[in-house]
């Protein structure tokens, strides 16, 4: 009974841990938009050729694909097009959600979006390793680990928050790593997420939940989603070196990857309806200058 009971509050900390990351995301970026509704983005003054053409600094990694005509996506939009204190900490939450979401060009018949290569892929999880959002993030869970003492030999006061620190970002980046890099290097997948953004709201939430399972090839064709499955668990294995109290077997394990892949849910629902979120507020976004249908 009392084993039960353990293992119900375990499963239930992991889903209140994965509830605040996304209530954590949500809050900020609603915050910050309010705020910035008062004051028009910059990039509404921007002169048509502007709009079109990405910065020099763009995160933007797409390369053309020489088998066949493709279709680039809409440059990155910059955190300093956002007004206010509070509009660029939504700028850059935004820029974490909209680094991996792209839109297929539904506009141009036949057209598929242009592929990363190896080089492009590595630099996505580069950046994704040392985005802001990510040491926020790291610092949120050590700071939930070290009020539940999870990992107790870290000990506790300054040393344990650094300890629970440093191992939380290394589970964000071994987790980047498999999930953006070697695990679609080596089945050829496309890490982004594939925005519908048409239809109805059930339809599309249907659609980022399903992300979980259904991703793309390089070609843009569907395939299993090889790279959030075998990624997280890749993460969960190697987090055991450096999470010295982590209960080892299969039972963990699996719990964990759960944990693990819902989170990723949350955030492909976050970028599902992140264009609904920058319109109302008038708001910057990746696919604001998309020809419409």
């Amino acid at each position: 009974m009392v084993e039960n009971k353990t293992h119900k509050e375990r499963i239930a900390r992991g889903i209140f841990r994965i509830s605040l990351r996304i209530v954590l995301l949500a809050s900020l970026t609603w915050g910050g938009a309010a705020e910035a509704q008062a004051s028009p983005p910059s990039q509404e003054s921007a002169s048509p050729q502007q709009l079109h053409n990405p910065p020099p600094d763009s995160d933007e990694q797409s390369v053309q694909n020489p088998a066949a005509p493709c279709v680039q996506p809409p440059p990155m939009v910059s955190w300093q097009d956002y007004q206010g204190p509070f509009a660029k900490a939504v700028g850059i939450f935004g820029r974490k959600l909209e680094r991996k979401s792209v839109h297929a060009p539904h506009y141009k018949p036949g057209a598929v979006l242009c592929t990363l290569d190896l080089k492009d892929k590595f630099i996505l999880f580069a950046q994704d390793a040392v985005d802001p959002v990510t040491f926020l993030n790291a610092g949120f869970n050590a700071g939930i680990s070290q009020a539940e003492n999870d990992d107790p030999s870290f000990g506790q006061g300054a040393a344990g928050y650094g300890k629970r620190f440093g191992a939380s970002l290394a589970d964000q980046a071994s987790s980047e790593f498999f999930k953006d890099f070697a695990y679609p290097a080596i089945f050829s997948e496309d890490p982004r997420y594939y925005r519908l953004a048409q239809g109805g709201t059930g339809k599309r939430l249907f659609h980022a939940v399903s992300h979980s399972v259904v991703a793309h090839r390089e070609n843009g064709t569907e395939m299993f989603n090889f790279s959030e499955w075998l990624g997280t668990a890749s993460e969960v294995v190697l987090s055991n070196v450096y999470h010295p109290d982590n209960r080892r077997g299969f039972a963990p394990a699996a719990r964990q990857v759960g944990y693990g892949v819902g989170s990723d849910i949350g955030f492909d629902v976050l970028r599902e309806f992140w264009p609904e979120i920058a319109r109302k507020f008038k708001l910057p976004f990746r696919d604001r200058n998309e020809p419409v249908n």
